[in-house]
């Protein structure tokens, strides 16, 4: 299958959910306060680099351990419910250590390119065409970037509650995207 404008948004938009850049600025302001000089060019390309290797090289490390798409996009689809109540609730169900250095670490992984974002690559490599999920992590890393690059002046212009109404509007589409996962995968794991 080749480029399919429909599915490049439907996955970029998919990814951006789960990234959830927009509500990673306060966590990004507050590593720039902590550390100083977040090296967003640095991040944005670790990032897409792990995403890309992980969504050729994942399915195969689930085949080597027996495990098939589909089940992991089921898996996934948990992951992406959580997620959702996370960002609807305003709770943290998953704490991560505090990092000492904006480096590659804290902001390309797990912050952009973490668990969910792993997950949802390869459920949606279950749906979509490679070429097309590809173009979706381009549109998003390159999203990141400027996020990241302009983290303070988007804070400043959205305040604090605009990012919260953000937040949870993104949970509600993701919510929705992962019953829509759950159920499509569970589907083709008994056809």
């Amino acid at each position: 299958m080749g480029f399919d404008l429909k599915e490049i948004v439907t996955a970029s938009l998919i990814l951006f959910a789960v990234i959830d850049i927009i509500g990673s600025i306060p966590i990004i302001v507050d590593l720039r306060r902590k550390v100083g000089h977040i090296q967003s060019e640095k991040a944005a390309i670790v990032a897409a680099i792990l995403m890309v290797v992980f969504l050729f090289v994942g399915e195969e490390i689930l085949k080597l351990i027996g495990i098939d798409v589909n089940s992991f996009a089921v898996a996934g689809a948990f992951i992406l419910f959580f997620l959702a109540l996370e960002m609807i609730l305003g709770i943290q169900l998953y704490k991560d250590d505090a990092p000492e250095t904006a480096s590659i670490v804290p902001l390309a992984f797990p912050l952009v390119a973490g668990a969910g974002t792993m997950t949802t690559l390869l459920s949606l490599r279950a749906e979509y065409a490679t070429v097309n999920i590809i173009a979706a992590i381009i549109i998003n890393i390159i999203f990141v970037y400027l996020v990241l690059k302009s983290s303070k002046k988007i804070e400043t212009v959205l305040g604090s509650q605009g990012i919260n109404v953000i937040r949870k509007i993104f949970g509600v589409i993701l919510l929705a995207i992962a019953v829509k996962l759950f159920v499509t995968n569970i589907q083709n794991l008994f056809n």
